[in-house]
């Protein structure tokens, strides 16, 4: 029969008929504890709601657990990383109590080597659990492999590696995301038009999150059977608006009956910025992220639609992953999606990030 009131440890040991140390180890999650008596005992505590006290065993014990998350820096293209950053302050501003101290690493989304070096930085520093955002595929499945060699759990945000254990995924389902994105161009475009895709990113080659949203994309269409055009440019490695403008003038010149554009990150707002400039607004506009840029061009009707999946949510989430797993012993779910949301110029000002 489950009770609200805390269940002392003695009754858990005297139900599991095993010693009062034997349920401190698993309350503690130490070794020494054979699988059946630790699910016995997990089972018992189930059964009477037993609620450690947390915050006295963390004083107690007068250790502290370091955590460190790795994300990139706010930069002049983009400030998407702002929203990440504060999630993490959040989720530090609840758990600061029980001794738990969150150590900020950043890094330069368009130099691989800023993140290498952070990766060492915080090897050295001897972290008891990590949040990351794996931009670089090759160089995040090296960290990971060292991590788990050091058996320090992590969580990836915003994009996860393929074929790498972790402990936790928390973001949006990339695939997803891009056929949502086809699915709502598709209202637009009749059979034989042209849609032209967009990535922007000066290391296009080591951005899954990228590839990844122009399968879903490209998927819709495909799995619908549905006869459009679809043509793509690769604006790198210079990701400025010049360059931007440069590139499309040139890719909307030889394609000048283009209907929509996808662009497959955050800086739609360029693309948008130049089809107002070049009065082009009639093309239909779908990109990423709730951004003060993009939303400008979206109250102005040069963005149709912007797809978000809360990235302050994902540094929120991330971090109390980690505080579940190690803190609280608590199971946590491998992959965890984000929802989908679709941000107009008539629901913007509604939106909470």
């Amino acid at each position: 029969m489950k009770t609200n009131m805390q269940t002392g440890v003695k009754e858990i040991a005297r139900r599991a008929n095993v010693s009062i140390g034997t349920v401190d180890r698993v309350l503690h999650n130490r070794t020494g504890v054979s699988n059946t008596t630790k699910n016995k005992i997990l089972a018992i505590m189930k059964d009477l709601d037993y609620q450690p006290n947390i915050l006295a065993r963390r004083l107690a014990s007068k250790k502290v657990l370091r955590f460190a998350s790795l994300i990139p820096a706010v930069s002049k293209e983009t400030e998407f990383w702002d929203a990440p950053i504060k999630g993490i302050e959040m989720a530090e501003a609840e758990i600061k109590q029980f001794g738990i101290v969150i150590d900020k690493y950043f890094y330069d989304q368009n130099d691989k080597q800023s993140f290498v070096n952070q990766t060492k930085n915080i090897l050295k520093a001897e972290v008891d659990g990590i949040l990351v955002a794996p931009i670089f595929i090759e160089e995040s499945l090296a960290f990971a492999k060292l991590c788990n060699l050091k058996k320090i759990p992590q969580v990836f945000i915003n994009s996860d590696i393929p074929n790498e254990s972790r402990l936790s995924y928390i973001g949006p389902d990339l695939f997803q995301s891009g056929h949502l994105s086809a699915h709502m161009v598709n209202y637009l475009v009749k059979e034989g038009d042209k849609i032209l895709i967009v990535n922007i990113s000066k290391e296009i080659d080591s951005y899954h999150h990228l590839s990844r949203k122009e399968e879903g994309f490209r998927a819709y269409f495909k799995a619908h059977e549905k006869q459009v055009r679809i043509v793509k440019t690769d604006i790198t490695p210079d990701t400025d608006y010049l360059s931007v403008a440069k590139r499309l003038t040139e890719v909307l010149s030889e394609h000048t009956d283009v209907k929509a554009i996808f662009v497959t990150n955050s800086r739609v707002f360029s693309v948008a910025q130049f089809l107002e400039k070049t009065n082009q607004e009639h093309v239909f506009l779908v990109g990423y992220d709730f951004l003060p840029q993009s939303i400008e061009h979206l109250k102005k009707g040069v963005i149709d639609f912007l797809i978000c999946q809360k990235p302050q949510e994902q540094g929120y989430k991330g971090i109390m992953a980690l505080y579940q797993n190690l803190v609280l012993n608590g199971e946590i779910e491998p992959t965890y999606y984000m929802p989908i949301d679709i941000i107009t110029k008539e629901n913007y000002k509604s939106y909470r990030n």
